[in-house]
């Protein structure tokens, strides 16, 4: 429960970072239109705001699925089979989570390091 209230705390940390960082214009006008530039701060923020909470909701997914294999086990009175997708559940749950939270970390460390890295 702790875990889950970390990372929506810390979603809606990146997502008012980017929104500060959407506001801001990085064009100049002697650039060409055939020069791409890459993602800005906010919108490397953004993406990794929505990692961590596809991360989340994976693995919301995932414990639900194997919990609700391990109740329909139990039901059935098959004890050693309900455990193991409880297991298989949160194992992948926890997967899942810690895979988001690590790239939406990297993304945001990225954007945030951009916006640093402007003058004010």
């Amino acid at each position: 429960m702790r875990m889950r209230a970390g990372i929506l705390s810390l979603a809606l940390l990146a997502f008012g970072v980017s929104a500060y960082g959407q506001g801001q214009s990085s064009t100049t006008p002697d650039q060409g239109a055939s020069q791409r530039q890459g993602r800005g701060a906010g919108g490397d923020i953004g993406s990794g705001s929505g990692d961590i909470g596809k991360g989340a909701g994976r693995g919301a997914g995932n414990l639900a699925k194997g919990t609700g294999k391990g109740a329909g086990e139990l039901a059935t009175l098959h004890p050693v089979g309900a455990a193991e997708d409880v297991g298989k559940g949160g194992a992948s749950a926890g997967k899942n989570i810690a895979v988001g939270t690590a790239k939406g970390t990297g993304k945001i460390v990225k954007g945030t390091g951009k916006l640093l890295k402007k003058p004010f």
